[in-house]
């Protein structure tokens, strides 16, 4: 039954007459739950929605946003049950009122409010009906001080100064703008910056800002003190600064060097401090202080996946290996899909701080479902990096340029179906295997291009954010080897968080190999695109899409897409839910991307979060089978997949 919380009507309130009719109707309706709130939880009055009316000039998920009184979830056992609460409730009104004040709408009031209690009095709806009022508009902004940054970095910030002008005042945003003009000038050299601004009348509501930017003094990097090292060395350290004493002071200088020490993998704890209040004849002193970490590291770890099953892993790895910052590893791998080890070694600093030399070894074993593949060869490169920081240390974009050459002979064979198969003796022949065992021998020497950028802040499980990867390689023609091909391979995932419970994420990959037969013959077997697995198609299993021999055995191809889109939903503490579609498919030549014949999966998702990353299962439903398939020999029938996996999809 409606309860008389405070009677509807139109008339206007002072915020005075507002606030004790607040609190008195409060008291009138909250009274039982406060004491039923020392009795137990299950007396307690549950909030079933949350209505705005009135909000016209403003996001009203914003104005969701400032508020503390929400909705209870409507996901049953796991969402979260929200109460109310009369002090939150009267404190969510002040917000909103402060919330309209800094957007530009100084005379905005609650109108009124309503709760509405259930028959069973356990639940209530409350509406609250806002009165916005006029805005307060910037008739005129305008930014000046801003003369000794260069020109175009100087009109582009007076063009957003500008920008506010012919819209209601909107005080974070011009915050926003402020701090930006203040970042760029400390970010030019003058640490001692100051930026203010003035707002004056212009008119019946309206009213103009005036952006005054004081520089001060230019000034450089001064001394730079190095404290806590023991056993890395101080020239280590230096080089991989971004600066060196006498260079122009520069903000992002400091966030992008303590970036780079960190990547060193040296230390655990990194403090580089501008001593700003220290500077003297424009110089300011710099103090660096670090904790070295344990620069040996052994690691043993173990698992079970669907795919892997059992797994046992161990490492052993020294990153300050005879000095210099070298890095020194070794990895042991068993599991019923590859085993093997592998050794790497990285020389950081080649001719600058950000260029290093890494060179890697391997003898591999990798059991698939269409091939087994054994692997002995090296890899060197070298590889570029670059980091991009705003002033305030921030790091947005992470981009890296990487060149290396691989040699390596490789031995497999073909599935003992598939040599079953007569209708592929053929394609056996051409692919350089021995038609009666179905093995080969391969020498590979290739070059590849890489390139990989990305903006989000968490690799493991990202929330925002964008990452674009390019792969190039080239195999054969001038090169030694049996294998002569150019692949090609783009991907691109897209990260986007609505609040702090929800997060759409998206992936497109893409990918082709060229070779001069026209069957492609000269690329390797194992080579070939398959799709299907925890972190492809999830509606079928590992190298289950690709296309069929005459009598259903998924080949591979030489042009593949695959896409994935995911709605994550942070669902009661670590717990999240996610409901995804998966598509794509391989074709037989390069790039023949059919759009018409992909195939597509869909379906439900857990995620727990660990400190390893997110626990993951997977039930993915086939929505577009295929047709003629055999897996294990037999014909394929089941239309479902169930993946237990750590770490997100993509």
């Amino acid at each position: 039954m409606p309860l008389p919380f405070m009677p509807p009507t139109t008339r206007r309130h002072t915020p005075r007459t507002i606030r004790i009719l607040s609190a008195v109707a409060a008291v009138l309706l909250l009274a039982g739950p406060v004491r039923a709130q020392e009795q137990g939880a299950d007396d307690l009055i549950q909030v079933e929605s949350v209505e705005l009316e009135g909000v016209e000039a403003v996001d009203e998920a914003e104005v969701r946003g400032v508020m503390s009184t929400r909705a209870s979830s409507w996901i049953p056992f796991v969402g979260e049950t929200r109460y109310l609460d009369r002090s939150t409730f009267e404190a969510d009104l002040d917000r909103i009122l402060a919330f309209y004040r800094d957007h530009g709408f100084p005379d905005a009031r609650v109108r009124t409010f309503s709760v509405d209690l259930s028959d069973d009095q356990r639940s209530v709806d409350i509406t609250i009906v806002i009165d916005e009022g006029p805005a307060l508009v910037v008739d005129r902004a305008g930014l000046t001080g801003v003369a000794v940054l260069p020109g175009g970095e100087a009109a582009a910030l007076e063009r957003d100064v500008a920008a506010l002008a012919g819209s209601p005042i909107n005080r974070p945003e011009v915050e926003a703008t402020r701090t930006a003009v203040l970042r760029a000038l400390r970010d030019r050299g003058y640490p001692l910056a100051m930026v203010t601004v003035d707002e004056e009348a212009a008119g019946d509501q309206r009213v103009a800002l005036e952006m005054t930017a004081e520089p001060g003094d230019a000034a450089v990097f001064g001394d730079i003190v190095i404290e806590g090292n023991a056993s890395v060395g101080e020239r280590v350290i230096r080089r991989a600064l971004g600066f060196e004493s006498g260079d122009q002071f520069t903000v992002s200088d400091l966030g992008r060097s303590q970036r780079r020490l960190y990547d060193l993998d040296l230390f655990q704890f990194v403090n580089l401090q501008a001593r700003v209040e220290e500077m003297a004849n424009g110089a300011v002193p710099v103090r660096l202080t670090v904790a070295e970490a344990d620069h040996r590291r052994v690691r043993f770890s173990g698992g079970y996946g669907t795919q892997e099953r059992l797994r046992g892993e161990a490492s052993w790895r020294h990153v300050n290996f005879f000095g210099g910052a070298r890095t020194l590893g070794f990895e042991g791998k068993w599991s019923s899909l590859d085993r093997g080890v592998r050794a790497d070694f990285t020389q950081p600093y080649v001719l600058s701080p950000d260029l290093s030399f890494s060179a890697g070894a391997e003898s591999w074993f990798a059991n698939e479902p269409a091939y087994d593949l054994d692997t002995r060869g090296v890899r060197l490169a070298m590889t570029r990096q670059f980091v991009s920081a705003d002033s305030s240390g921030a790091f947005t974009t992470t981009t890296t340029l990487s060149g290396s050459v691989l040699h390596e002979a490789d031995d497999f064979s073909i599935s003992s179906d598939a040599l079953a198969d007569l209708e592929f003796r053929d394609t056996l022949i051409a692919l350089g295997l021995d038609p009666r065992t179905g093995s080969g021998r391969v020498r590979l020497t290739a070059l590849s291009l890489d390139l990989r950028r990305s903006t989000t802040a968490n690799v493991i499980n990202s929330r925002s954010g964008y990452v674009l990867v390019g792969h190039l390689e080239q195999a054969g023609g001038w090169l030694p080897g049996e294998a002569n091909y150019v692949e090609t391979t783009i991907e691109g995932r897209h990260y986007m968080a609505f609040g702090d419970r929800v997060v759409i994420a998206n992936r497109l990959q893409v990918g082709s190999f060229v070779s001069p037969d026209p069957l492609g013959e000269s690329v390797p077997f194992f080579k070939r695109y398959f799709l299907g697995g925890s972190n492809s198609l999830r509606g079928w299993g590992r190298f289950q899409v690709a296309p069929l021999t005459g009598s259903g055995l998924p080949i591979g191809g030489h042009s593949m897409l695959e896409l994935s889109s995911e709605l994550r939903l942070s669902a009661f503490g670590d717990l999240g839910l996610v409901a995804f579609v998966d598509g794509g498919n391989v074709w037989s030549d390069a790039w023949d991307l059919d759009l018409s014949s992909l195939r597509w999966n869909a379906g439900p998702g857990l995620r727990y979060l660990t400190p390893i990353g997110p626990v993951r299962v997977d039930l993915a439903f086939q929505l577009t089978p295929i047709d003629g398939l055999l897996v294990d020999g037999e014909p394929e029938s089941r239309r479902w997949r169930v993946h237990f996996s750590i770490g997100q999809a993509f």
